[in-house]
C-alpha cells in the first residue's frame, strides 16, 4: 500500500499538532486500513478523545469533516494501477470468477448481519410499530432507496406507514411528530448530518426513533431507541454498495415477517385489499 499524500502530510506536520491531534495521528499513522472503515465516535472512543476532537483534526489537516477525511485518506492510500492490475492476473474465465466472488460476498454480508441482529431489538421494534399511530421511513442518497422499499413492502398489510423523500420535508414531519409516531432512520455511517439533524429534532418531538446503521455508536444512535445493526463493510469510495443495500433489506424482511406473524389475520386482509387494488392493471 503506497503512503497518502494526506498521510504524508500529517506525517510532515507531525510536530505542529496538538497533544490530542497527536494522539488521533498515532493511531492513525499505525491503523490506516481500520479508520477506513470506522466511524467518527469509533476512531475517538479507540483515541481516548471526543468526536469532536477527531472533527478538529479532520479539519486541521484539509478535510471538510470526518468523511472527506477518510474520502482523501482512500484516494491516496489506492494501489498505483490496482483496477488493471486485477485485471489482468484475472483468467479466462474471468466471468466465473466475477459471479462467485459476488456471490460471495453478497453471502458474507448476510451471515454477518444475522450475527449482528439483535432478537430483542427486533422484537422491541415491531412492537413499538404495532403501537404507533404512523411510522416514517427516511433516509438520504442511497439509503433513500432503502426507506422507499421499506414503505412499499409495509404498504401492503399496513396503512400507517409513509417515507418522505426531502431532507427539509423529512425535518418537518420530525418537528410534527408525537409520542404516537416512530420514525425509522436508513444511514449506513450514522454520520450524516440531515439522519443527525432529523433524529434529533424528532426526539426533542417525544417520537420514537428506530435506525437501521453499521456502528452501534454514531452521532446517529445518541438520538435512537433502537439500533439495528446490518453486516456490510463500505470504504468511502464504495457509497452504495449493494451488499449494504442487501444487508439493510434484509433487517427489513425480518421486520416485515414479524410483523406480519405477530399481527396475521389484519395483515392477510389487508395484503388481499392491496393486491385486489392493483391486479386490473396487470394483463
Amino acid at each position: 500500500m503506497n503512503t497518502s499524500s494526506l498521510l504524508r502530510d500529517i506525517q510532515l506536520n507531525y510536530n505542529q499538532l496538538t497533544k490530542t491531534e497527536k494522539k488521533i495521528a498515532d493511531f492513525l499513522i499505525r491503523n490506516v486500513d481500520r479508520v477506513l472503515f470506522m466511524s467518527i465516535t469509533d476512531l475517538a472512543e479507540s483515541c481516548g478523545v471526543a468526536d469532536a476532537s477527531v472533527y478538529r483534526f479532520c479539519r486541521s489537516v484539509g478535510a471538510k469533516g470526518y468523511q472527506d477525511f477518510k474520502m482523501k485518506l482512500s484516494l491516496g492510500a489506492m494501489p498505483e494501477d490496482s483496477g488493471i492490475r486485477e485485471m489482468e492476473n484475472l483468467k479466462v474465465d474471468s466471468l466465473e470468477f466475477i459471479l462467485d466472488k459476488i456471490l460471495q460476498n453478497y453471502v458474507s454480508v448476510l451471515k454477518e448481519t444475522r450475527m449482528l441482529i439483535d432478537k430483542e431489538a427486533v422484537t422491541k421494534t415491531v412492537q413499538m410499530m404495532e403501537e404507533a399511530k404512523t411510522i416514517y421511513f427516511f433516509g438520504i442518497g442511497d439509503s433513500l432507496l432503502t426507506a422507499k422499499e421499506a414503505r412499499n413492502k409495509f404498504l401492503r398489510i399496513c396503512g400507517k406507514v409513509n417515507c418522505m423523500e426531502d431532507p427539509h420535508m423529512q425535518a418537518m414531519t420530525a418537528s410534527m411528530a408525537g409520542p404516537e409516531d416512530l420514525i425509522f432512520i436508513i444511514s449506513y455511517s450514522g454520520a450524516t448530518k440531515d439522519n443527525v439533524y432529523v433524529a434529533r429534532i424528532a426526539k426533542k418531538s417525544g417520537a420514537k426513533v428506530v435506525c437501521i446503521t453499521r456502528f452501534i455508536k454514531s452521532p446517529l444512535t445518541n438520538y435512537t431507541d433502537v439500533q439495528l445493526l446490518c453486516g456490510s463493510n463500505e470504504g468511502p469510495l464504495d457509497g452504495g454498495a449493494m451488499g449494504t443495500k442487501m444487508s439493510q433489506l434484509y433487517i427489513i424482511d425480518v421486520l416485515f415477517q414479524e410483523y406480519y406473524s405477530r399481527n396475521k389475520q389484519l395483515s392477510m386482509e389487508n395484503n388481499k385489499k392491496t393486491s385486489r387494488a392493483v391486479v386490473d392493471k396487470l394483463y
